[in-house]
């Protein structure tokens, strides 16, 4: 007769599902455990020491939005991704780059909706032209009920 191990036993089953559970639940945790650990950015909350380029990153800043809160400005938020966006606009003004030059960087990487005044593009279009073809449906709309009450 081969001798069994003792966690084979019929009443460590129930156990070794629960211990299976566990561990499952606790790898799944690890990075959002991992993410608040970071320390911020050096330039996250604190000003360029020139008061041209502190304004220059400021002024840049107010017009990217932040990617987390949606509502706020990198400035204004105190998300951890916008200190790490703060960090970067300041590192790259300090560095002699252009805002714009700044501003296509992000925009490239983090996508239009970065920016508070998006280009026209192929993939922004619609936030142009949407608004003026509901401007221009209600006119036809307007029009359409005036001119058959006037024949009434």
């Amino acid at each position: 007769m081969a001798t069994r191990c003792w966690a084979e036993a019929p009443a460590f089953a129930g156990a070794r599902a629960y211990l299976a559970a566990f561990l499952l639940a606790f790898a799944l945790c690890l990075p959002a455990a991992a993410q608040q650990s970071l320390p911020p950015a050096p330039y996250a909350y604190r000003q360029l020491e020139d008061p041209r380029q502190e304004a220059a990153a400021q002024a840049l800043m107010e017009t990217l939005r932040c990617l987390k809160c949606q509502s706020q400005s990198i400035a204004d938020s105190d998300a951890p991704m916008a200190g790490d966006m703060r960090h970067q606009v300041r590192t790259r003004i300090a560095a002699g780059e252009e805002p714009e030059a700044i501003r296509a960087w992000l925009v490239q990487r983090y996508g239009d909706y970065v920016s508070y005044a998006p280009a026209v593009s192929e993939t922004t279009w619609p936030l142009f032209a949407v608004p003026a073809l509901l401007v221009l449906a209600v006119l036809l709309a307007l029009w359409r009920r005036l001119r058959l009450r006037r024949r009434a």
